[in-house]
């Protein structure tokens, strides 16, 4: 008889109409990098509503208002967070897509919490007491990324935040670990240690194969490895997968290297779906909840 011991249950949070977590379909987080125009952002759009359309997955829309961490002073940020807004609302209004996009200070979390079904946290902020408290007030689930510089068992100190400040639910976000200076590398160990945590957890395939500081004061990357991680992520059994995507990934204002070309993203979906079937029909894996 195996007594080993199994992953403990998750409870599943709610993304607008949608939930998360045990026996709930898949959530697939996407869109592009940044708001950039209207037309840009409907294409996009139309792709993500028809995958919606199954009954395996759920769509949030993504998108930035302002990206706020650039590496170079120079880079174009977005359109700020009054019109970002109001594109999301629009967006949301025309497609029925829950939406979501990153806050990098408190005060702006009442005031995307208004617009978005999900609150980013980015990476680089994980550790931001008082933003992870400003967003779990609002009563909206997060989306926390766990820092490239931290370890998976140290996201229980992000749960216990959020959870103490709100009732909205939190998910964890793996986007890879620093390696060196210019690379980032990922440890599919996270993934079930943080999962062990009681939330769902998200898996970042696109930002995972960012080189940061490659691209001569902006961030490279390698799109060719984005569907090899996103098939070991969901083979492993995550409850949620993130992608930026783009009509022109070439033209994007950031993150271009790293995204997947919008024609290629319902295959590269329905691919990953096929995987989670299997999965699915073999049961989770044992011996997870002492691993933290």
């Amino acid at each position: 008889m195996n007594d080993s011991p199994k992953i403990p249950p998750v409870s599943p949070v709610s993304v607008g109409p949608y939930r998360c977590g045990d026996g709930q379909p898949l959530l697939l987080i996407a869109g592009p990098c940044v708001l950039q125009s209207s037309d840009i952002s409907s294409q996009i759009a139309e792709v993500l509503t028809r995958i919606n359309q199954r009954d395996d997955v759920n769509v949030v829309f993504k998108a930035s208002f302002d990206k706020a961490n650039r590496t170079s002073a120079d880079a174009i940020r977005g359109p700020g967070i009054d019109e970002g807004l109001a594109m999301l609302a629009k967006i949301g209004s025309e497609t029925g897509l829950p939406t979501t996009t990153d806050i990098h200070l408190p005060d702006q979390a009442e005031l995307v919490a208004s617009t978005c079904d999900l609150l980013q946290i980015p990476a680089f902020l994980a550790r931001q007491t008082d933003l992870i408290v400003a967003a779990a007030q609002t009563g909206k689930p997060l989306n926390v990324k766990k820092g490239q510089f931290m370890a998976p068992e140290d996201m229980r100190y992000v749960v216990a935040k959020s959870r103490a400040a709100g009732t909205g639910g939190v998910m964890l976000c793996e986007r890879g670990t620093f390696f060196g200076y210019g690379r980032l590398v990922n440890d599919m160990q996270s993934l079930p240690i943080m999962r062990a945590l009681g939330v769902p957890v998200v898996f970042d395939a696109t930002h995972s194969v960012q080189r940061p500081g490659s691209g001569h004061g902006s961030t490279g990357g390698n799109r060719e490895m984005v569907e090899p991680l996103a098939r070991a992520a969901v083979a492993i059994g995550i409850d949620a997968i993130f992608f930026e995507t783009h009509p022109d990934p070439e033209s994007s204002p950031s993150d271009g290297a790293n995204m997947v070309p919008l024609d290629q993203f319902e295959g590269l979906v329905d691919r990953l779906l096929q995987i989670r079937h299997t999965i699915l029909s073999v049961g989770p894996p044992n011996g997870i909840a002492q691993a933290i």
